[in-house]
């Protein structure tokens, strides 16, 4: 099954690091970051664990809560949690799923058709608080993720989904957005008092809003 952007998240149960999850219920009324991982105790993979564990304030900030899965069983997952303290010098502090029956995997598309069937790939899927999804990205094996570009990434989402702008290439928090074509230039100088550039008129920027 292929998960495309708009589609509800398939919703779920399944223990982890941190209890028992029922996915819709435990993101509530949250945005959620669900990434999945090719098997425990992967070099990558240990090192994304902990940079996401030192984010976590980051997240929390924006109001999204975060999920880590691999196919392995719990007791293999609190095994590794011990490595990536160790190794990362931060304790695993967010959920780490077990999705040892691949149920989860197999309902997010996780399981490439040609890979070996107990191996997920390194998905990541942004969920609104519609649970609706918002993002998707697959990385191969030998790039670890760039979890700041996912921040950037939300930064973005949660901005455009409450003003008619977007944002251009390479933006960041703070910097001037684009008004969407839809709006006419009557009703931008309502929306954006302070102002736009009309560089094109289907280009036209303003200062992000406070």
């Amino acid at each position: 099954m292929s998960i495309r952007l708009g589609d509800t998240a398939p919703d779920f149960t399944a223990t982890s690091t941190q209890g028992e999850i029922s996915w819709h219920d435990w993101l509530g009324d949250s945005w959620g970051v669900l990434f999945s991982h090719p098997a425990d105790f992967t070099p990558v993979c240990t090192t994304e664990l902990g940079a996401v564990a030192k984010l976590k304030p980051e997240f929390d900030k924006r109001n999204v809560k975060v999920a880590g899965l691999s196919v392995d069983p719990l007791e293999s997952h609190l095994d590794w949690a011990g490595d990536i303290e160790e190794t990362q010098g931060v304790a695993l502090n967010f959920p780490l799923i077990a999705d040892d029956d691949r149920a989860v995997s197999d309902a997010y598309g996780m399981i490439h058709p040609s890979a070996d069937n107990t191996m997920t790939v390194r998905s990541v899927f942004i969920i609104g608080p519609d649970k609706k999804v918002k993002l998707t990205l697959t990385y191969p094996a030998s790039t670890g993720r760039n979890f700041d570009e996912l921040l950037r990434v939300i930064d973005s989402l949660q901005l455009t989904a409450t003003h008619k702008l977007a944002t251009p290439a390479n933006w960041q928090h703070g910097e001037d957005c684009i008004i969407v074509p839809a709006v006419s230039n009557d009703e931008a100088e309502e929306l954006f008092p302070g102002g736009f550039n009309e560089v094109k008129p289907y280009l036209r920027t303003t200062k992000q809003p406070a």
